[in-house]
């Protein structure tokens, strides 16, 4: 499995890639538009994120943005709803109206509190079918 984890702190990126390399490989970027650019060259390159792990808030571009610019990479290139790569939002606020966007409007297919719980991570992955 590919995956993309995106945090703008190095700790939570370090401590994530220790939970998600067990289940493939682990690339980190450091902000949304970082994640962009790592999404539209894997597209490219047929080698696709199965799963982006994308933190909120952040500096350059936010995780909502570059939520809304993956899915509309997706959408332009006819990726079928079951197949877009499964995005994992996750983020310290607790802003009903974030979540509601990230989830319900752009797509998200979970969305986590940090600091992020190995238990939690790992049953949201199974419950959206990536483990």
């Amino acid at each position: 499995m590919n995956i993309l984890i995106v945090d703008d702190d190095s700790i939570t990126r370090s401590t994530l890639k220790e939970i998600l390399s067990a289940y493939g490989t682990c690339d980190l970027c450091v902000n949304g538009k970082e994640a962009v650019q790592a999404f539209h060259y894997a597209f490219e390159t047929s080698s696709p994120y199965d799963m982006i792990v994308l933190d909120i808030v952040m500096p350059e571009m936010n995780g909502i943005e570059a939520l809304d610019e993956i899915r509309r990479v997706e959408k332009v290139n006819n990726v079928a709803p079951g197949d877009h790569v499964k995005i994992v939002m996750y983020t310290t606020e607790d802003d009903i109206e974030t979540v509601t966007k990230a989830w319900h409007e752009l797509g998200a297919d979970c969305y986590l509190n940090k600091p992020i719980n190995r238990e939690a991570l790992i049953d949201n992955m199974k419950n959206i079918g990536l483990i």
